[in-house]
């Protein structure tokens, strides 16, 4: 193939746009607010459901304390019975003595009944404040998050307005140049890790960065100018004269 000096000169600096572009992409990806945020929003995501696990445990819990309540109240209520007869005087003695010794085991599994029913009382105070840190949390990491945000778009704010620049300049760099060389330039771009073209400096590809033989060399310089070159090693197009 041949494409006139201008054109090939018009390629390097393409290329040279596409590698900036490339090292540009990388920085984005590689941003430490995207890290960052990747992380936080895994606690966060980590926090929300332990808080929601909590709050079905919190549920289950309350309705158990519903229960013990109402066991307590039932207890109450026969021990309140009991002593008002025992109180009224028209029991017989037998009676009276049953009455006693009932309100008295009546006395014993309140206290029991009671017992549960604080330490369930005590269970929804602990699951309530491990909600209320689990809360906070999330506060504190969707913040973070926000924070995070604003400084990962203010970051790709520069990155795209550089790319913008870039592609601008690429764009006009191939004004001009055959469409023949640039769709050769394109594939060997796809197919060589993105390097399309590349200039010849002291006897070695600035591409591949591999010195070239003397014969290759000496053949090179035989060659009319507007003839292309490819490097022997990496097949990317090599610019003669830069």
């Amino acid at each position: 193939m041949k494409a006139s000096s201008h054109d090939q000169r018009q390629i390097l600096e393409v290329a040279r746009l596409d590698q900036a572009t490339t090292a540009l992409n990388h920085k984005v990806s590689t941003l430490a607010e995207i890290a960052l945020l990747q992380s936080v929003t895994t606690k966060s995501h980590n926090a929300r459901d332990l808080r929601i696990g909590a709050q079905t445990e919190l549920s289950d819990v309350k309705r158990e304390l519903l229960r013990a309540e109402a066991d307590v109240e039932q207890i109450v209520s026969r021990i309140t019975k009991d002593e008002s007869r025992l109180s009224g005087g028209s029991a017989s003695p037998k009676e009276l003595e049953q009455l006693q010794h009932e309100v008295g085991t009546l006395g014993v599994r309140r206290a029991e009944l009671e017992e549960i029913e604080l330490e369930i009382m005590m269970r929804v105070d602990e699951i309530n404040a491990r909600i209320t840190e689990l809360q906070g949390q999330e506060a504190t990491y969707a913040a973070e998050i926000a924070d995070l945000e604003i400084r990962k778009e203010n970051a790709m704010a520069g990155f795209n307005n550089e790319l913008e620049a870039i592609v601008k300049e690429r764009q006009e760099s191939l004004n001009g140049v055959s469409p023949e060389f640039i769709a050769l330039y394109e594939k060997l771009r796809s197919n060589n890790n993105g390097t399309g073209a590349a200039a010849l400096i002291a006897g070695a590809c600035n591409g591949c960065h591999l010195s070239i033989n003397t014969v290759e060399l000496k053949r090179i310089a035989e060659l009319a100018d507007d003839e292309v070159v490819r490097c022997e090693e990496c097949r990317c197009i090599l610019v003669r004269g830069v």
